[in-house]
């Protein structure tokens, strides 16, 4: 199981359950800018409890890692561009334009969630994250998937098609023989899969794997 030390020290963890950004919102709403995409450092601080400072900071540190996941510091023509899309970042009642913004997606404040160590919102989005890997894991565990497979085909075979065949067989006159070698080729493979699923399980007791 992931704990929250390790997620705030393994860049690779993190990466891993980056996926799950709809925990933000689980957690506590995070409004968005007009495109329903970005948010401002400004935000970012608001959602967390913290200053502004204290982001900016943050991302200093981990820059390249949290550009990788959508945070983007926006000059020039593609500054005016954003805030023509987003009306409520209208320069209109600035004395100076501003030279730069930097906004975040939904997955770079989730980032932030697992870097910001001193921010209770923080805390309870890394603990919510852990739940949830946790709840996955657990669903996941429990004989792998091609012996669950292997074990569903040997009932298939020993249950439903055998049978059939035993029916068939019965009612047949003309082509009796040949049902017979099929029936006979079915069992043999379901002896197979029954001889291949025991010897995983010989091998999994051994490595002190599952035993059920």
């Amino acid at each position: 199981m992931i704990d929250e030390t390790a997620l705030l020290e393994s860049r690779a963890l993190r990466t891993s359950v980056l996926d799950r950004t709809e925990v933000l919102d689980r957690v506590k709403a995070l409004s968005l800018l007009p495109d329903g995409l970005h948010v401002t450092t400004a935000m970012v601080a608001a959602y967390f409890g913290v200053t502004t400072e204290a982001v900016r900071q943050l991302t200093r540190r981990h820059r390249e890692e949290l550009a990788v996941n959508g945070m983007a510091v926006l000059r020039g023509a593609d500054l005016r561009r954003f805030e023509s899309d987003n009306v409520s970042l209208s320069l209109g009642s600035y004395p100076q334009a501003r030279r730069s913004l930097t906004v975040y997606s939904r997955r770079a404040v989730l980032n932030i969630a697992m870097l910001l160590r001193d921010s209770e919102v923080a805390r309870r989005v890394r603990t919510y994250l852990l739940d949830v890997e946790q709840s996955v894991r657990a669903r996941l565990d429990g004989p792998a998937l091609d012996d669950r497979i292997d074990e569903r085909i040997t009932q298939l075979l020993g249950r439903t098609v055998v049978p059939m065949f035993n029916a068939l067989i019965e009612a047949s006159g003309e082509h009796q023989g040949e049902l017979v070698a099929l029936r006979d080729g079915v069992q043999r493979i379901e002896q197979r899969l029954r001889s291949h699923h025991a010897r995983l399980r010989r091998l999994e007791t051994r490595r002190g794997g599952p035993t059920e």
